[in-house]
């Protein structure tokens, strides 16, 4: 059936079931036995058999680091043993057997002779208060401390009914006891005091010693709390008094000092009464106690009884860090840095004050001087210090004057006054980083240099590069007309500063001029800048159309009188079309362009005397001329 047992102890928990009372103080434990190693037990330490399992049969023990749940979610599930975060810890579990028997025997070394020791060990009932139908037996344990000749010095005690409970639950158990004169070394003994059966089973950890005495309570003159806080170079000096119950025969009296936390304790050499005067030390956490013990154990730890702790905590200064640019340039703004402390305060010339950490300063020439910085820590601590800053007077800078350029050529440009230059914006220069770049841009630019001298100082300088577009001339789209019309010119002129004129000249000098040319003409738009720059041309070409004479009757009949129907003007339209139809809608003549006049033939055939009907498509976006023609015979 499911039995186990599982003890764990651990000295930073409460006693919680003590079979009697150390009415004074507790010493540092003597020794904590937490089964660290792991595997079997050393051999006559337990009367159970052990197993590697993580489930131990009746009769069985194991030492495991974890449970699970073992026998159908019957035992709980136990991540670590009793020692919080040790995950690598180990504890010893017992299966019990049906006949009570002795889960674990010891021999402890090393005790002193004439004192009360308090023995305690952490226990846990391993199984679920629903296993074994709600029956399970209880763990009931039984401690008992004999001398190595049997004589019992402590108990036997009885740990009652471990009850089960809904989650792991450890419980500490023990008893004091006394230690006669001359002897150091004890037995201890855990005992299983129920019968067999489903349950009785635990899990056992953590056993421990800790010597009981008088009860020594200490403090700080001036302090109810037992916890000072200080600065470094602090001159006070504390006065720490203790008070010792009665108790021991011969007491004697120690006091000790931990730089750890308490993990470990020093005697201070010579502070043997109950009053020590502490004086100033070294930054650090410092913690005091009074030791007492026999005047023979004093030297001994596991003798020795101890009082609450008295802690006086010596507060570091800050720790100032600054950084400062200097010498800085006058016109920038600078950062004041520093660290070390929770709070601080600048002060320096022309009355600057800042709370701020980081600070800014705009130097000018009044800024020159010593800052003054107070830091304080958290813990109150402060301390002070100076920096200097020293400024360095801006460079003496030029972009020279202001220059205007004929769209497309350049102009050089010269910055005085460092050793580093920066152009902006870089658009339309050779170069951007050097003193004297020559300049082309499309537009009117303004341009700024940063110039940086030897001492890292800067300052800026502008200048303008003005550009005198150049001329442009567009006549615009060519244009045709019939002779004696007119016709605008759609010319346009840009640039600046300039004049325009036509060629052949015009009635009126505009760019968009009305022309009336007797023939065809190629008109010359000119655009000339006042301010030197390259002149433009452009052309533009006039067709003068002539008016055609279309006669409505010839006669083909050789005798050399208007035998061909000869239409004037044609051959001025090069891409017209000429079709002539007879009255029953057939084409008899066709021509592109205007090779020669008709001569009133169809295929060589002359055609016979009547009317045609002719279509005339001049090609210019007029409307088509249509009309007839008389052939006499």
């Amino acid at each position: 059936m499911l039995k186990t047992l599982s003890i764990i102890i651990l000295f930073a928990i409460p006693v919680a079931a003590i079979s009697q009372i150390c009415s004074g103080s507790l010493g540092d434990p003597v020794g904590n036995y937490t089964f660290s190693t792991g595997g079997a037990l050393k051999a006559n330490s337990t009367s159970y058999t052990y197993t590697p399992e993580a489930c131990p049969r009746d009769g069985f023990y194991t030492i495991v680091s974890s449970t699970t749940r073992c026998f159908a979610d019957t035992w709980h599930e136990v991540s670590e043993d009793h020692t919080p975060g040790d995950l690598n810890g180990y504890m010893m579990l017992v299966n019990a057997s049906a006949d009570p028997g002795i889960f674990y025997v010891d021999t402890i070394k090393g005790l002193c002779g004439k004192t009360t020791y308090e023995f305690a060990a952490w226990v846990m009932n391993v199984l679920k208060p629903t296993a074994c139908g709600g029956n399970a037996l209880l763990p009931r344990l039984t401690f008992t401390i004999e001398t190595l000749d049997g004589i019992v010095l402590g108990g036997p005690y009885s740990t009652g009914d471990i009850p089960a409970s809904n989650t792991p639950d450890w419980k500490q158990y023990g008893l004091f006891f006394n230690t006669p004169e001359a002897v150091s070394d004890v037995i201890i003994r855990v005992i299983n005091n129920n019968t067999g059966g489903c349950g009785n089973d635990v899990i056992f950890d953590d056993i421990t010693f800790r010597p009981c005495g008088p009860g020594i309570s200490a403090g700080i003159v001036s302090n109810a709390g037992g916890l000072v806080n200080v600065c470094e170079d602090d001159p006070a000096v504390f006065v720490l008094n203790a008070a010792v119950s009665s108790g021991y025969a011969n007491p004697s009296l120690q006091w000790q000092q931990s730089v750890d936390g308490g993990s470990t304790w020093t005697d201070i050499a010579g502070a043997q009464t109950a009053s020590f005067t502490r004086l100033p030390t070294i930054p650090g956490n410092y913690q005091y106690r009074i030791a007492a013990a026999e005047a023979e154990n004093i030297t001994l730890s596991r003798c020795k009884v101890a009082s609450n702790v008295l802690t006086i905590i010596v507060n570091s200064k800050p720790d100032i860090q600054t950084e400062i640019r200097s010498p800085a340039c006058i016109g920038t703004t600078i950062t004041l840095k520093a660290s070390g402390g929770t709070r601080y305060s600048w002060e320096g010339p022309s009355g600057f004050r800042s709370g701020e950490q980081n600070p800014p300063l705009e130097v000018t020439a009044a800024s020159a001087g010593s800052y003054q910085l107070t830091v304080t820590t958290q813990a109150g601590c402060v301390d002070a210090t100076t920096i200097e800053l020293l400024t360095i007077p801006q460079p003496i800078v030029s972009a020279g004057s202001d220059v205007s350029i004929c769209e497309g050529t350049t102009a050089a440009l010269l910055a005085t006054g460092g050793v580093r230059y920066q152009w902006l914006p870089s658009a339309g220069l050779s170069s951007s980083v050097v003193s004297n770049p020559l300049a082309s841009p499309s537009d009117t630019t303004r341009y700024k240099v940063v110039i940086t001298d030897g001492n890292e100082c800067s300052d800026t300088a502008l200048v303008t590069v003005n550009i005198w577009k150049k001329p442009r001339a567009i006549a615009g789209a060519d244009q045709y007309l019939f002779e004696g019309d007119t016709v605008q010119l759609n010319g346009s002129a840009s640039g600046t500063d300039i004049t325009f004129f036509w060629t052949p000249e015009v009635p009126v000098n505009a760019v968009t001029p009305r022309v009336h040319p007797g023939s065809n003409t190629t008109y010359t738009l000119h655009v000339e800048s006042e301010r030197g720059c390259t002149a433009a041309t452009d052309e533009v070409f006039v067709r003068v159309y002539k008016k055609l004479t279309i006669p409505n009757a010839f006669s083909p009949n050789s005798d050399g009188i208007n035998d061909n129907w000869q239409i004037i003007n044609l051959d001025t339209y090069p891409d017209s079309r000429i079709v002539v139809f007879n009255r029953y809608g057939q084409q008899v003549y066709a021509a592109a362009g205007y090779s020669g006049a008709w001569n009133g033939s169809n295929n060589g055939k002359p055609l016979p005397a009547g009317t045609y009907y002719y279509i005339i498509d001049l090609k210019i976006s007029r409307p088509v001329l249509t009309g007839w023609v008389f052939i006499a015979r």
